[in-house]
């Protein structure tokens, strides 16, 4: 019977995992569902005062001579109608306007956000799976390096304490081997939890930690990132909406005006009666809420000043911690990495023929893994560094998304 095949795992782009994440996320749904709720507070905040419809009927007796007025009933219609300020609407409706730009501005940081957040997991995962990798290279070579020594010690050309020491270092070769397996399937779990659980459990990321960096000079980024970042976009937005709030509050102390139109009928008169209803603000004129919208405003700008300034200090200390990254990793890869490989290779000849011991072998071989491993996290403080900045440009696939 033919064995079935096994399905393929899912291979993705680090940018086909920002979009999938960015299409799973319940915080990005939110985010939309926030400009729709936005969106219909313009739809409130356009309409027009509805009139209002006041019915009155009730019987009619005369209470001096009755004779000369016999009882009937009489009845009453009043329409009044809110003839609203357009100070006041103008300034409603361009609050709530305003209010949809930083909702569509709150998403957009989100959006950053995110995927910053995904793409810098992605990388985390390959970093634990190559540190995985390493790990388990090391300890398939000291348990080479523990059969060579038990060789040695059956034929008595070294003593116990070797095999008791190399077989020590075989243990703590294959515990740190199931530390960093662990620490990868750590790593794959809160990607799938960035996702909402759109990725499959075997899933595979197609990417490298030494994935080329393009960024623009740092002068650029200086001038469009503060233009750009959602964050500063959508305080703007909030300090647009407090200022028009101010507008809103002054224009509400003009005097308010509703037309009556009124008709009533009895059974030897009907009257037809118009008039107006004006509200004076004669003793209180609405200052402590334009104090409140004054107040409000000036907290909005504050907080804009002072978030533009600290992106601005963020930006700069992303763009130093990627140029310290690079160094570090132009250094490991410019030689470190090679002579730690050469070395090693020298202590094992050296140890085959007798002329180093088992420690000089272990010593180098640590210093080869401390090596791979530091140029590893360089790699990924490089490519979280630049993802940071990425972040704060709100730079992501977006295309899918417009």
């Amino acid at each position: 019977m033919p064995t079935p095949a096994t399905p393929p795992s899912q291979l993705l782009t680090i940018e086909e995992l920002q979009r999938l994440g960015l299409k799973a996320n319940g915080l990005v749904q939110a985010a939309n569902f926030q400009i729709r709720a936005a969106e219909a507070g313009v739809v409130g905040a356009s309409a027009y005062p509805n009139p209002q419809l006041t019915f009155m009927a009730g019987p009619q007796h005369a209470r001096v001579v009755p004779q000369a007025l016999p009882a009937n009933s009489h009845r009453q219609f009043t329409i009044s109608q809110t003839i609203e300020n357009p100070f006041l609407r103008s300034a409603r409706i361009g609050s709530a306007e305003a209010g949809v730009d930083a909702s569509h501005a709150g998403l957009e940081q989100v959006r950053a956000d995110l995927a910053a957040q995904l793409r810098v997991a992605a990388y985390e995962l390959i970093l634990r799976q190559e540190v995985a990798r390493v790990e388990a290279s090391v300890s398939d070579l000291m348990e080479e390096i523990r059969r060579r020594v038990k060789v040695r010690v059956d034929v008595g050309e070294a003593p116990r304490f070797e095999l008791i020491r190399a077989e020590t270092e075989v243990l703590a070769a294959a515990s740190r081997k199931e530390a960093a397996h662990l620490n990868a399937q750590r790593a794959r779990i809160a990607l799938m939890q960035l996702t909402a659980g759109a990725l499959q459990p075997d899933f595979q990321i197609q990417g490298s930690l030494a994935q080329p960096v393009n960024l623009p000079p740092l002068e650029e980024l200086r001038e469009t990132v503060p233009a750009v970042n959602p964050e500063v976009t959508r305080l703007e937005a909030e300090w647009n909406r407090a200022r028009r709030r101010i507008d809103q509050e002054r224009a509400a102390v003009l005097p308010s005006l509703t037309v009556l139109l009124s008709n009533f009928q009895e059974a030897q008169y009907t009257s037809n009666l118009a008039g107006v209803n004006v509200t004076i603000p004669l003793f209180y004129q609405r200052r402590g809420e334009i104090n409140a919208a004054v107040a409000d405003s000036e907290r909005a700008r504050g907080i804009l000043e002072f978030r533009r300034f600290e992106i601005g200090q963020l930006l700069e200390s992303a763009w130093q911690a990627k140029q310290i990254a690079q160094r570090r990793v132009d250094m490991f890869e410019g030689g470190l990495v090679k002579e730690a490989e050469k070395a090693l290779e020298i202590a094992q000849a050296a140890y085959r023929f007798g002329e180093r011991g088992l420690i000089e072998v272990l010593d180098t071989q640590r210093v080869l893994r401390g090596v791979l491993s530091d140029l590893l996290q360089a790699r990924f403080d490089l490519q979280a560094a630049v993802t940071e900045i990425d972040r704060l440009r709100a730079y992501y696939p977006k295309e899918d998304f417009e």
